[in-house]
């Protein structure tokens, strides 16, 4: 029976360094297959998980499907095969940056990170430390925490109706951010920091994570330039950053790259629409 869709290609990409941040494992909107099909798809030398890859502000929820430990699995996979994998905690998995300077094989845990590619500095952190309510009014981010959960769930749901009727998927929370006059001044307020700072230390390059904002960004001030990039998230957007030939580039998932279903493999709309409404009653219950 021939696939709908041309299956991926078994051949690993070859990339310098990929840099993966804010997957949220652990909680609904986490998008792991997703995740999944990507990390099976690229053959890196460097892996920089650079903050918020296991939520662990959700485990009291008590919900870890099987895909979320496949990714952990295949990370572990990547540095048997030789992939140098840096862990770089954020806020939401803080915890482990009581492992900080731990190292294992390929696996190394810090707070940040400084790479020289092709006579370049590079600057790696996940980027809560300028967060100013993370730092001074905890209370006040978990519970936007819970809200954008609460957001991200909804937006699923209606995501998973609107793939039913073949209409396009859309995402509340893009939405708000680009309207929003506040949430746009924040990330250009965030971006602005954390550039003024790399520059004056003379880095070349400076990545963070944090606010789920993908961005290659060229920024100058008084004392130089440099370049921000922020490899966005795995719940909304669906981005990782990539170098390779001394270029960096920003990776956006695409389904029709890896998905290969056959006829058999296609259940029935009105099933579908079934579980959507159990699946919503029990989490309204």
């Amino acid at each position: 029976m021939q696939p709908l869709i041309k299956p991926m290609k078994n051949k690993r990409r070859k990339i310098d360094i990929v840099v993966l941040s804010d997957i949220h494992l652990g909680t609904r909107g986490s998008r792991a297959e997703e995740v999944l099909k990507y990390l099976k798809s690229i053959e890196p030398k460097n892996l920089v998980l650079n903050g918020d890859i296991v939520d662990g502000w959700q485990f009291k929820k008590k919900y870890w499907p099987v895909t979320h430990t496949r990714v952990l699995k295949e990370i572990l996979n990547l540095a048997s095969i030789g992939c140098k994998v840096y862990y770089l905690p954020g806020n939401h998995d803080e915890s482990f940056r009581r492992f900080v300077g731990y190292r294992l094989g390929n696996i190394i845990v810090d707070n940040k990170l400084v790479l020289r590619q092709d006579e370049c500095k590079m600057w790696f952190f996940h980027g809560d430390v300028f967060d100013v309510t993370m730092q001074h009014s905890k209370w006040l981010t978990r519970l936007g925490s819970e809200s954008y959960d609460l957001l991200i769930w909804l937006n699923y749901q209606v995501n998973r109706f609107l793939v039913l009727i073949g209409r396009e998927k859309i995402s509340f929370s893009k939405k708000i951010k680009n309207e929003v006059k506040s949430a746009v001044k924040y990330i250009n307020k965030f971006e602005e920091i954390c550039a003024n700072i790399g520059i004056a230390k003379n880095f070349d390059y400076v990545i963070c994570g944090h606010i789920h904002q993908p961005e290659i960004r060229f920024i100058s001030n008084e004392k130089g330039s440099i370049t921000y990039l922020n490899s966005g998230d795995w719940i909304e957007n669906l981005t990782a950053l990539e170098y390779s030939n001394k270029n960096w580039s920003i990776y956006y998932y695409k389904s029709d790259d890896y998905e290969c279903k056959t006829p058999d493999e296609i259940i029935d709309n009105k099933t579908i629409f079934n579980n959507m409404l159990q699946e919503f009653q029990l989490n309204v219950i």
